[in-house]
């Protein structure tokens, strides 16, 4: 079997790469306890696009060749639209939960880096297409990039089983975010290699 063929995305394919993202967040732990509603959560490509559109711009949104699978990175420069991401979970996420959302968002930010470090804010693949080495490909494809560039990696895990993913690929758990109701995320670092 062929390795999967890894690129660069370019702005021009946000929309269709994600709509993969939604596919791959479609079981997601952290996600649905956002939009536990199938109707809400099929409307949330623009919180996906807030949270790491900017990888696009950037030249880090890397994608498998059929679009089964994309890793949206933000190098060192990039990051969230928060303002835009809060607005539209101030406008989508269930009252009861919102205050939980926001204290889960303020732990992630306590927890993130303050060195430059290549963070990978979504990575999924279509869960038809899972299985196949997929997500893999996509990590050690952008994870080269940052060792180019002699810098760390960082990313939350919002699904324990992907954890083992990470870690085989140099992540370590660096503390446990939870709040409320929200599942566990694992705040995970690579360093510099």
């Amino acid at each position: 079997m062929q390795p999967p063929v890894i690129r660069v995305a370019g702005p021009s394919e946000r929309e269709r790469i994600l709509s993969t993202v939604l596919m791959g967040f479609s079981s997601d732990p952290l996600t649905r306890w956002f939009w536990p509603e199938a109707s809400t959560y099929l409307q949330a490509t623009g919180a996906f696009d807030a949270f790491a559109g900017d990888a696009f711009d950037a030249g880090a949104a890397f994608v498998t060749q059929g679009f089964e699978g994309a890793a949206l990175w933000l190098p060192p420069g990039s990051q969230p639209d928060e303002e835009r991401m809060a607005s539209i979970v101030s406008d989508t996420v269930a009252p009861e939960i919102a205050e939980d959302v926001f204290k889960v968002f303020e732990l992630m930010d306590h927890y993130h880096p303050e060195e430059e470090v290549w963070y990978l804010p979504i990575i999924g693949v279509d869960p038809a297409h899972q299985g196949r080495g997929l997500g893999s490909a996509l990590m050690k494809e952008a994870l080269r990039h940052c060792d180019e560039a002699g810098l760390p990696a960082y990313l939350e895990s919002s699904n324990p089983r992907n954890i083992s993913l990470y870690e085989r690929h140099g992540f370590e758990a660096v503390g446990v975010i939870q709040h409320g109701s929200s599942p566990v995320v694992t705040p995970m670092y690579r360093p510099a290699q």
